[in-house]
C-alpha cells in the first residue's frame, strides 16, 4: 500500500462508523397478533457504492462476503436514529442479525412496546424508509485507480473484517443509499489532505518545467553565441 492509501486507510479505521440502507416492513400472523416485523439488509456484499465524489476524486466502498465471519453480533440493539430507547435486541430474541449469501440480514419485532408499534406504523406508512447500522472495522483493503475518461482518481475501499456491530436503527434523515454522515466526515478530511498534496505536486511540476525551460533557453543562447 502506498503512502497515500495508507493515510486514507488509517482515517477509515478510526472509531465507530455508520451506513444506511433501505428498510422494509411486513405483517406476520393474525391481525390480532402482537408481532410487528421490520426487515431488510444493513449491508449487501460486493456491491460498490459511492461514499463521496469531488472534482478530482471518487471514494467508493464495498463489503467482502466474508467480512462478518468474525464479527461480534452478540447483543446488537434496534434503535431510532442511533439514540435513546431500545425497540428490539438480540438478547431477548426480538432482533435477528445474521449474514447470509446476500448481505447482513436484519429482522426486528417491534410489537413488544407501544412505542415500537408506533415506529412500525411509521415504517409501514412510508414515513421512515431507511435503516442505518453502527460498526467498527478491523480489516480492509484499499486500491486506487485513475479513470482515464474523466481524469479522476478513484479510491476503492473493501471492508474485509468487521470487528463489531453495535446497533441497527431506523433513521429519519439518512444520507444517500450506502452512506452516512460519518463517511462524509472522513472523506472531507482525506480530500483536504489529498487536495493539498495535489496542489503541491502541481506547483512542483510548474517549477520543474520553468527550470527546464530556463535551461533550454540558456543552452540555446550559448549555442547561438558560440556560432
Amino acid at each position: 500500500m502506498d503512502e497515500e492509501l495508507e493515510k486514507i486507510s488509517k482515517k477509515l479505521l478510526q472509531g465507530r462508523q455508520y451506513r444506511s440502507m433501505k428498510l422494509e416492513c411486513r405483517e406476520m400472523g393474525t391481525p390480532d397478533s402482537e408481532e410487528r416485523i421490520v426487515e431488510g439488509y444493513a449491508a449487501t456484499f460486493n456491491e460498490p457504492y459511492i461514499l463521496w465524489e469531488e472534482d478530482y476524486y471518487i471514494f467508493k466502498e464495498q463489503i467482502d462476503s466474508r467480512a462478518f465471519d468474525k464479527c461480534d453480533l452478540s447483543d446488537v440493539i434496534f434503535q431510532y436514529n442511533h439514540v435513546g430507547r431500545v425497540y428490539a435486541r438480540i438478547s431477548n430474541k426480538t432482533l435477528e442479525v445474521r449474514p447470509d449469501g446476500h448481505g447482513l440480514f436484519i429482522k426486528a419485532n417491534l410489537g413488544g412496546t407501544g412505542e415500537g408499534r408506533s415506529l412500525f406504523e411509521e415504517i409501514k406508512g412510508g414515513y421512515t424508509t431507511k435503516m442505518s447500522f453502527g460498526f467498527v472495522v478491523r480489516g480492509e483493503r484499499m486500491e486506487s485507480i485513475k479513470d482515464e475518461a474523466t481524469g479522476k482518481r478513484i479510491y476503492i475501499r473493501t471492508i474485509t473484517d468487521f470487528e463489531k456491530v453495535y446497533d441497527v436503527s431506523a433513521v429519519s434523515s439518512p444520507a444517500n443509499d450506502g452512506t452516512e454522515i460519518s463517511a462524509r466526515s472522513w472523506c472531507e478530511g482525506v480530500i483536504a489532505g489529498l487536495e493539498a498534496e495535489r496542489l503541491k505536486a502541481e506547483e512542483t511540476e510548474k517549477r520543474r518545467k520553468l527550470e527546464s525551460d530556463e535551461r533550454e533557453r540558456e543552452l540555446a543562447l550559448l549555442e547561438f553565441e558560440s556560432n
